[in-house]
């Protein structure tokens, strides 16, 4: 059925392809503002105990965000909305966007004021090692109070990117998370300055982003004729059946993220820095893992939901198939030069101000251990949305689970002789996430064979294979390089930033070269939008 009576989309389908590089292109913009976010904040905290504060204070609230924005609600409440589109009925769309709103944005109002008042319980329960420390205690405790509420703005923006990703609006959902950094940079460098504590700007930056962002995505919605005007209806069916998806997702499909939050936790307990160390490395992790896995799993879930709901599952299947396939293209060579280029990336945008050679060090160990999950990290943002589309959120669960049990033994097992021996406890926090992440994808894929039928299409020994020798040429290319390049530490921001580049440059190149000799083109890697 056609959805053109609600509201019109495009005039026809996109191919997955371009939809996907629009939200990459939109959400590299993003994660670039974000590098400089952090080399900003680098710059002001280094891997200090105030920026320890601030880290814990920001990762609460976007922990919850991601369950929210690009989580466990975004799962549950895009395929019922596809489901809606599908059956035509404008009223009824609008009807379910406003009661969502009304139910989700009632709860979160209540959990924010509930944690802003309660905040020393909050960041006890977030960072309990640095209840030995009461003035770091206090400077969290009264940072959670000014980023919390960060989370009810974030997250009824993510309900409206939902709405807007499902009636084809990629590019809006994308560019929003840009105002956020942008709103960091001004808070850290202009705002600082007003405080006696410089860490307290970035968190009321953290505050200004949130609401910068949602108001800035009401005049798209407002075009689509989709403004929620929120009503409380708990009883509504379609939100009984997204809270009834939801409860389980908020666990399932964001198994990595629980993990690294307990990472935080644990990581409170070692010595001064780890959190930041392992802030640091993270989000370069998060660099290729944002612009290309979150940016193909964008597409492919209004997708796969559509097909599921018009019942065609051959078009399903190709369509996970071009995801997994999407990711992996990205996923594997990005893992080889995280792995080569660890301290040039580092000291090019961190190593300035108040970061120190040491601190390059210990963040290069993390960011080396979280680099080998980096390929499970991206294919699990294309295999959770395969269950959530068939609106099947336990499976997911019973495998975060097992996911999750892993994590904490190895954590265990991997922490505490690190730390005791050679003081790189938090290299073990980050080794036992990807271990951890390699255990959940592949029981995701393994079930969604079982539950869902699923069957990788012909050719993938041939692509394994162009994979293989691209990125072996690519990685000693990259490691060459290396060897006429010497000096990383002496060098300016300038004479570092163009050394990388020419490195990046010159990898890529070869990277994209070989993979084309093989015989590897454009349109192998067109995946269309197939109608049921």
């Amino acid at each position: 059925m056609s959805d053109a009576g609600a509201v019109k989309g495009p005039a026809k389908q996109r191919g997955l392809l371009r939809s996907s590089l629009l939200v990459s292109v939109m959400t590299l913009l993003s994660r670039v503002l974000g590098l400089i976010r952090d080399v900003v904040i680098a710059n002001f905290l280094g891997a200090s105990s105030n920026a320890d504060c601030f880290f814990v204070a920001f990762k609460i609230p976007n922990f919850l965000r991601r369950l929210f924005a690009e989580g466990a609600f975004s799962q549950a409440f895009v395929p019922v909305l596809s489901e809606y589109r599908e059956n035509g009925n404008t009223a009824a769309i609008k009807l379910l966007v406003d009661r969502v709103a009304g139910a989700l944005g009632g709860v979160l109002l209540l959990v924010t004021s509930l944690a802003v008042i309660a905040s020393p319980l909050v960041a006890t329960l977030f960072a309990p090692g640095f209840r030995d420390d009461p003035a770091k205690f206090q400077l969290t405790s009264d940072m959670i109070r000014i980023t919390f509420p960060y989370l009810f703005l974030i997250s009824m923006t993510g309900f409206a990117g939902g709405i807007l990703n499902t009636f084809g609006r990629y590019a809006v959902p994308a560019f929003t998370p840009v105002l956020l950094n942008v709103c960091m940079i001004v808070a850290a460098v202009y705002m600082s300055q007003y405080f006696a504590e410089p860490a307290m700007a970035l968190a009321w930056g953290v505050l200004m982003a949130g609401a910068v962002q949602m108001v800035f995505q009401m005049p798209f919605l407002q075009r689509i004729q989709m403004l929620p005007r929120p009503r409380w209806a708990w009883e509504d069916p379609g939100v009984q059946k997204i809270i009834t998806l939801m409860i389980p997702a908020l666990f399932g499909v964001s198994i990595s993220q629980i993990n690294l939050l307990l990472d935080t936790i644990l990581a409170s307990f070692l010595p001064t820095g780890s959190i930041s160390w392992l802030y640091y490395s993270d989000r370069l992790v998060e660099l290729p893992l944002g612009v290309f896995a979150i940016a193909i799993a964008t597409v492919v879930l209004p997708n796969l939901s559509r097909l599921r709901a018009g019942g065609n599952e051959l078009a399903f299947g190709a369509t996970l198939d071009w995801g997994l396939r999407s990711v992996l293209l990205m996923a594997i060579p990005a893992t080889a030069a995280l792995l080569l280029l660890a301290e040039p990336i580092l000291v090019t945008l961190f190593q300035y101000g108040e970061m120190k050679l040491s601190d390059v060090t210990m963040s290069a160990l993390s960011l080396r251990a979280y680099t080998l999950g980096l390929i499970p990290f991206m294919l699990i943002k294309v295999l959770a949305p395969g269950f959530y589309a068939r609106q099947d959120t336990k499976t997911p669960v019973r495998i975060g689970i097992i996911a999750m049990v892993a994590n904490m033994v190895m954590n265990l097992a991997l922490v505490i002789p690190l730390h005791h021996y050679w003081q790189i406890g938090h290299a073990g926090l980050a080794l036992a996430t990807a271990a951890s992440a390699w255990l959940n994808a592949g029981l995701l894929y393994r079930g969604l064979g079982h539950k869902a039928g699923f069957k990788a299409l012909p050719g993938w020994g041939r692509y394994c294979m162009q994979l293989g020798l691209a990125v072996a040429a690519m990685s000693v290319c990259l490691w060459y390089g290396l060897q006429w390049f010497d000096g990383w530490q002496q060098w300016g921001a300038m004479q570092r930033a163009m050394h990388l580049m020419a490195l990046c440059v010159a990898g890529s190149a070869v990277y994209i070269a070989v993979m084309l000799a093989c015989g590897l083109r454009l349109k192998d890697l067109r995946g269309s939008v197939p109608r049921a």
